[in-house]
């Protein structure tokens, strides 16, 4: 059950006649050995951590490390209860939780790097809010889970997550896409779609650069999960009408990490472009630094 291109993967989905996350839990029993019910234990402690990440702020708000964010998936939901939300429910509630997610990592809490710790908010965040909107079992969330690691597993296969190598296109952008394959899934869609709403996902946030203020992984982090996830929803909407990609998976990822290596390297998570040499990003580093003159 081995595979190594998006193309592979819908090959092995055809034969077998069935879904990405079987696919996906049937090849790692194969690779680490593991039994059915090992590999879905796993799995569930993800599913749990995330889902508690997400929970953590809105009951009890915590400061970042470096005070940059805080409170903020509070105020939005607290928006989205005074019926001010303009977003829709769906929409509002991923927003939230994904930004909770990474107040959780900021503030050194426990955390899933869905791919990477910079962008875990989007894929807990949209699968929550699709639980609550649907009223899903917690194993179809977890199908899902299985779908997105299979598209984040292609994705560093093939190409790579790091905003250091991608820049933020290769954090935010392939949690993107993880969580729009996974939505897809859950929502009844086929492998081939799954695979469509990941390479417009990648396609939509091509080129985004990393420029973390005071090198924090704080701002402008923070709401760029939340428009991973309206990406992924976006995407995943597309897909499930019945709309084709014409740019395959596979040739995405090797176009983001072709964009990726074109990136200056000051947009490459040095904190030395964008955001971070701002006058607020240069005296936010001073602040928390220490050092400037």
């Amino acid at each position: 059950m081995d595979f190594k291109t998006g193309s592979e993967l819908l090959t092995l989905c055809e034969q077998n006649n069935t879904t990405i996350s079987d696919i996906m839990c049937q090849r790692e029993i194969t690779m680490v050995d593991a039994t059915l019910d090992e590999i879905n234990s796993k799995m569930q402690k993800a599913f749990k951590i995330m889902m508690d990440a997400v929970h953590l702020p809105l009951t009890e708000p915590v400061k970042s490390m470096g005070g940059l964010i805080g409170g903020e998936a509070a105020k939005l939901r607290e928006m989205r209860r005074k019926g001010s939300s303009i977003c829709g429910t769906i929409l509002s509630k991923s927003i939230t939780y994904a930004m909770a997610v990474l107040e959780v990592n900021a503030s050194m809490g426990l955390i899933v790097a869905a791919p990477t710790a910079g962008s875990s908010g989007v894929v807990p965040g949209l699968l929550l809010a699709l639980k609550e909107e649907y009223s899903l079992a917690d194993e179809r969330l977890i199908d899902g889970l299985f779908t997105a690691s299979a598209i984040g597993y292609l994705i560093m296969r093939n190409a790579t997550v790091s905003g250091a190598e991608g820049g933020c296109q290769a954090e935010v952008g392939a949690a993107s896409a993880m969580a729009a394959a996974a939505t897809v899934e859950i929502m009844g869609g086929t492998p081939k779609q799954c695979l469509n709403a990941a390479s417009t996902a990648l396609m939509n946030l091509l080129g985004l650069v990393c420029d973390p203020v005071a090198g924090l992984v704080e701002s402008p982090c923070q709401s760029r999960n939340a428009i991973g996830v309206a990406n992924a929803l976006t995407c995943a909407e597309i897909a499930l009408s019945g709309i084709d990609q014409h740019i395959s998976f596979d040739e995405m990822v090797g176009t983001m990490l072709s964009v990726g290596r074109g990136i200056p390297y000051e947009l490459r998570e040095t904190a030395l472009g964008g955001c971070a040499a701002t006058s607020y990003g240069c005296e936010k580093a001073c602040s928390i630094f220490g050092g400037c003159s």
